[in-house]
């Protein structure tokens, strides 16, 4: 079934409402990472029908991939960027998807956010998150930034949360558990972190600034 996109946006209003659509039409997240985390946010922002997604990685898909990512077996050897908007205009083929097939470093990063409301890091590596952080911190000032910080295993999805610091960063997840304690990164609890980090945007968006 084809819908136009009048169809698909009057649908949307219908869930969410004509003011709260508004404002996500509008609005620009970008997403640090297309893995485990970034691929789930992704997909529910799509869903949302936020206008502008700004999508990073420079990796392909991999076989490891497909326990927790939102890829299935036909993207593998493909650039995580093309496979995500691959699947999100299957979704919303109205909405702007922005790719960069790239590496981020400090000396990019600025320049490849710069435009968005809100920032997603969505790294695996802790020094990866640090650079990302660190660099937003100082060369987007206005710019709210959603992490993930804590996801690996299977503990209760009750030691997940959402908290706030340094004024504009929010840190999901239960901030602790890690895979070089031994214990593997699993779909349940990996999406979870996913979608707390996208609703603490889509409470941005809405003007909310408390996790």
């Amino acid at each position: 079934m084809y819908l136009t996109q009048e169809e698909l946006h009057a649908a949307l209003v219908e869930r969410h409402g004509a003011a709260i659509q508004d404002r996500l039409d509008r609005a620009s997240v970008g997403i640090a990472g297309l893995g485990g985390l970034g691929s789930n946010i992704a997909v529910h922002l799509a869903r949302l029908g936020v206008g502008r997604l700004v999508l990073v990685d420079f990796d392909v898909v991999d076989i490891t991939n497909l326990n927790r990512q939102h890829y299935t077996m036909k993207d593998i050897g493909i650039p995580k960027t093309l496979a995500l908007q691959e699947q999100l205009e299957a979704i919303n083929p109205y909405l702007n998807y922005e790719t960069y097939t790239e590496r981020v470093i400090p000396a990019n990063a600025a320049r490849l956010f710069a435009d968005c409301d809100a920032v997603c890091e969505a790294f695996d590596r802790a020094d990866q998150k640090a650079m990302l952080i660190e660099t937003l911190l100082e060369r987007l000032p206005d710019t709210p930034i959603v992490s993930g910080s804590g996801m690996a295993g299977y503990g209760s999805a009750n030691a997940m949360r959402t908290e706030r610091r340094f004024g504009r960063l929010y840190v999901c997840g239960d901030g602790a558990s890690d895979i070089a304690d031994g214990i593997g990164l699993m779909a349940p609890r990996v999406a979870l972190c996913a979608a707390q980090q996208a609703t603490m945007v889509l409470r941005l968006l809405l003007g909310e600034r408390e996790p």
